[in-house]
């Protein structure tokens, strides 16, 4: 559903993708991972069709994003990290816009809203101010609107930003029933535990390079089952075991000043870079 091969990107002197190419199946959720600077906004402004690339090729469901715009952006609905609602206008007439912008028949547009707004639970919102609505409903506000014209492909930008952990988890049970129905899911986030509970498949993306591509089980297991944090020198060092006892045991030796804990995906990409994602 989605194909990069060899995509390339600079900005003046300074190079943000070099090289980058992976494949995103359909019904699939594929995590995005990388610190600011990586180069995942750069990715998604291109598979959006919002920048050009350089150099290489993006195709959506086989369309070219470059000679193909229009076809391309049938595919996707977008999830944006800031808010990019009409706070003024309601939920519906936000949604109204966007199905006229993808030339949908009236009779359609409404279908769709009373479907998307059952399906996320805000059927009782439909002539509520957008300014009204908390964060969380926004959020859901920017999925249904995202989904109404009916994309084969959903974008999700830092989608649970400034959430609450209720919040949060609520709208990942959300994301699952979308990749249910059969929608390929592109996401970034900093959320390590978003990635770990969503993901099917996670690439992690470092100064513009791709450096593994994997479950994230996968990922973790490479390094180890248990970590242990612990002060060396006033700084925060981490020690990767393959069984709880090792664990233990490593904690004796050092007397105090540890935390024993499960490994997570940022200890896979720390332990591959050196560098935190969040």
């Amino acid at each position: 559903m989605i194909e990069i091969c060899d995509l390339a990107k600079r900005f003046g002197a300074r190079p943000a993708l070099e090289g980058v190419s992976f494949r995103v199946g359909g019904g699939e959720i594929y995590a995005y991972l990388g610190p600011n600077g990586a180069g995942k906004t750069t990715t998604i402004r291109i598979l959006t069709g919002l920048t050009r690339r350089d150099a290489g090729s993006v195709r959506l469901n086989g369309h070219d994003i470059e000679r193909e715009p229009l076809q391309c952006k049938a595919q996707f609905g977008l999830v944006p990290q800031h808010t990019n609602l009409d706070a003024e206008l309601t939920v519906e007439e936000n949604l109204v816009i966007h199905g006229r912008l993808h030339h949908m028949a009236p009779a359609d547009i409404r279908r769709r809203t009373d479907e998307l707004l059952d399906y996320l639970e805000m059927g009782d919102r439909l002539r509520t101010v957008v300014k009204g609505l908390s964060g969380g409903l926004k959020r859901r506000l920017l999925i249904a609107r995202a989904l109404l014209h009916g994309p084969k492909i959903l974008f999700l930008d830092e989608p649970s930003v400034g959430l609450d952990p209720a919040i949060r988890r609520s709208l990942w049970g959300f994301i699952k029933r979308i990749k249910n129905d059969g929608t390929t899911i592109f996401l970034t986030t900093h959320y390590i535990e978003e990635a770990e509970f969503l993901a099917e498949r996670v690439a992690f993306l470092d100064h513009g390079r791709i450096v593994a591509e994997e479950t994230p089980a996968n990922l973790m297991a490479a390094i180890g089952d248990w970590a242990v944090d612990y002060l060396d020198e006033s700084r925060l060092q981490t020690a990767y075991f393959r069984s709880r006892t090792e664990a233990g045991d490593y904690v004796l030796k050092r007397a105090s000043g540890c935390t024993v804990r499960r490994v997570n995906l940022e200890d896979a990409f720390l332990s591959m870079t050196g560098r935190k994602i969040a």
